[in-house]
């Protein structure tokens, strides 16, 4: 992996929330904007670049469905997590006052989170394309009385001002990331580290099939935190699924579970073992 260029790809334009999780996540690589998903995924896999930071699921707006249909379609691998709180800041051209906003741009979610506050203060929203989108806009041509919606990296990114930190309404939304590199990495088995371990597999075409499937995670006392369903294929024929379960394939009670699951299911694929973030140990965080 250190021979590939020294590059995190990521979805959108500078200053986006994939932009901070790669500054933060990765501060020693060059973060890279593409144009979609599926462009900076396929850097990886050519080799133009080292990592990815791909969007996986947003406590407020759920999963991003397009990752779950392109996973199958690459070799890439999950090397790490990353949780980036969703802060949204009002900027402005330098120099404007709070008062004399008017009007305010960015993305129809961060719009719809901030809707509180925006009725509050009496501004017009704006749908844009995205919030970055919208905080680069606005440098390019400032105007009297407009503002945007952004992160605070795009306020530094394109010289505006923060007018108010923190705009949401309510706190706690926070995205996902998978980290996914083209080379496998299995981390050392670490008795005092809590790892993740990420599947995708289709289940047999027989009675009770994803019971069946599951059930060896449950005997051997292997903790599941995540199965979502996702069709596979345009015919709409065969149901894949992506499960996260705590723990190494170097336990036993992983290897029981895995050994079921190979027997029940087909084309599974274990994406990637990588060690829990941080954020999941929080004292004041429950992740189900």
């Amino acid at each position: 992996m250190t021979n590939l260029p020294a590059i995190i790809a990521y979805q959108g334009v500078p200053g986006a929330y994939s932009h901070l999780s790669c500054r933060k996540a990765h501060p020693e690589l060059d973060a890279r904007a593409c144009a979609t998903f599926a462009e900076a995924m396929f850097m990886v896999e050519g080799g133009k670049a080292r990592l990815a930071m791909i969007p996986l699921e947003n406590s407020t707006a759920g999963r991003v469905e397009e990752i779950y249909r392109l996973m199958p379609k690459t070799k890439l691998h999950i090397v790490g997590e990353h949780f980036e709180p969703v802060n949204h800041c009002l900027l402005a051209p330098r120099g404007s006052r709070l008062e004399e906003i008017t009007t305010v741009a960015s993305h129809p979610q961060a719009l719809a989170q901030c809707d509180g506050n925006i009725n509050q203060l009496g501004i017009k929203p704006v749908a844009s394309l995205d919030t970055a989108g919208a905080a680069a806009d606005l440098s390019a041509e400032p105007k009297h009385g407009h503002a945007a919606i952004a992160s605070s990296l795009a306020a530094e990114l394109y010289d505006l001002d923060i007018l108010q930190d923190n705009f949401q309404d309510k706190s706690g939304n926070t995205t996902r990331f998978l980290i996914l590199a083209r080379d496998s990495h299995m981390p050392e088995l670490v008795s005092d580290i809590r790892f993740m371990t990420s599947i995708m597999f289709t289940v047999r075409n027989i009675p009770a099939a994803l019971y069946k499937a599951l059930g060896g995670f449950s005997t051997n006392g292997v903790n599941m935190l995540k199965l979502e369903s996702y069709m596979a294929s345009d015919s709409m024929t065969a149901t894949s699924f992506h499960l996260d379960v705590e723990g190494h394939p170097e336990q036993k009670a992983m290897q029981y579970a895995l050994q079921e699951l190979d027997f029940f299911a087909k084309d599974v694929r274990i994406m990637g073992t990588y060690p829990w973030h941080p954020f999941r140990t929080r004292d004041d965080q429950i992740i189900e």
